[in-house]
């Protein structure tokens, strides 16, 4: 038997690599560039909060990032996302909880819908409406996950800032804000975006189906 030296492997490996890794790019600067100029001017800059958010998106990212190598690697144990969320959501809770305390904690006991209330029924109807928000956000974070086992965080990212234009140009639609030329451009840039990354998943998928139907034939051949 022949062996191919690791050099050689090495460079097949990065040949194959390579072009994917250049579309992803390709993708995350089409999506950042063109909702960069889709906002531009729609509201006053702050340097604070810029960085505040932009923080926020990078740990974002990484927890995602995190979360799906964890869902997508069988031999950790947590491949069902009820499971990861087990795990998970008890500490991202007790992480929060001091905050929320801290910063809604005052209000929410002086508050006349809950420990005030003027009777019963208003105290029991500010629950339930808890409630059923806990249930939203905790159907909301395992769709997530099952997003991000089934495709990927960029897919999840991608997702979300689809929501995002949805939402601007509702506001531009109905909301009676203002788009020039260069928001407009903004929105095509990041359509495209979505498009490119759309389409990659597309082929993706169809060249993974392609090879499993090979090995089947091959299979029931031999």
């Amino acid at each position: 038997m022949i062996k191919e030296p690791f050099g050689y492997r090495g460079n097949h490996i990065f040949e194959e690599s390579h072009p994917q890794k250049a579309s992803q790019i390709s993708v995350v600067a089409l999506v950042s560039g063109g909702l960069l100029l889709f906002t531009y001017q729609s509201t006053d800059f702050n340097l604070f909060g810029f960085i505040l958010v932009l923080s926020a998106s990078f740990i974002g990212g990484l927890r995602w990032a995190l979360a799906q190598t964890i869902l997508q690697k069988e031999s950790v144990g947590l491949a069902n996302p009820i499971d990861l969320m087990f795990h998970l959501q008890p500490i991202m809770a007790i992480t929060l909880l001091p905050l929320a305390v801290f910063i809604e904690g005052p209000s929410l006991a002086l508050s006349s819908q809950v420990f005030r209330a003027a009777n019963l029924g208003d105290a029991l109807w500010t629950l339930f409406l808890i409630l059923i928000g806990a249930i939203l956000g905790f159907l909301l974070s395992l769709s997530e996950y099952f997003v991000v086992l089934q495709t990927s965080g960029l897919t999840l990212s991608i997702s979300g800032i689809f929501k995002e234009i949805c939402t601007l140009s509702i506001a531009f639609t109905l909301g009676g804000d203002k788009i020039n030329l260069i928001n407009f451009m903004g929105l095509v840039v990041c359509i495209a975006g979505i498009s490119l990354h759309v389409y990659m998943k597309a082929q993706a998928v169809l060249k993974k189906n392609t090879a499993k139907d090979y090995n089947y034939q091959r299979v029931e051949t031999i």
